[in-house]
């Protein structure tokens, strides 16, 4: 399916932890899957696999694949846990780039870098606090461009910080909350080989 055919490029640079007998299912085809099945309403391991088993042969003919039947749960709950995750948020980066690039009107529009804590992430029994990430999102075609972690033990702030410098926004308008009104955000980061 041509729609598909960058993101599923871009997802073959996922790397594969699985053993070359594991690999009966190729990867960028159950992540594509997956992605589908959770936009689709899927919460859980068991929906991504009952969405895969209900549109199996519509996605055989669309994809050009021989599935005779979909991955057990547990697998793709094996496949999904074990993804280097800095692998797959690099693949989201450059396909949403690719989006932005084909949808945006040059010199249009804002972004805006939000945090936000993920629901039900708190672990009270590990002591563990709750989740936070740290999302770029594109106000003139509704893309969020990154994500990133926030350490638990530190806030917004270096978050955004480091964000903003690895995406190399210098000359967007980036939109923050007032927890970031602080005066070394309004000057450009020094370049490394600057001096």
């Amino acid at each position: 399916m041509t729609a598909f055919a960058p993101l599923l490029g871009l997802l073959e640079d996922v790397p594969d932890h699985r053993r070359a007998e594991g690999k009966v299912y190729r990867l960028p085809y159950v992540l594509l899957f997956s992605i589908l099945a959770i936009v689709s309403g899927g919460n859980s391991y068991r929906s991504i696999a009952t969405f895969i088993d209900t549109h199996r042969r519509r996605l055989n003919r669309a994809f050009g694949l021989r599935w005779r039947r979909a991955p057990a749960h547990t697998a793709i709950r094996y496949i999904l846990q074990g993804l280097d995750s800095d692998a797959v948020e690099a693949a989201f980066r450059r396909h949403a780039s690719l989006l932005q690039t084909a949808c945006a009107r040059p010199g249009s529009g804002s972004l805006a870098i939000d945090g936000k804590t993920l629901r039900g992430s708190f672990d009270g029994f590990r002591d563990r606090a709750a989740a936070q990430l740290l999302g770029v999102f594109a106000t003139d075609t509704a893309l969020v461009l990154a994500h990133s972690d926030i350490d638990e033990k530190s806030n917004e702030i270096p978050a955004a910080q480091a964000l903003l410098a690895e995406l190399g926004l210098a000359s967007r308008l980036v939109t923050l909350d007032a927890l970031h009104c602080q005066s070394a955000h309004s000057k450009p980061p020094l370049r490394p080989d600057a001096t």
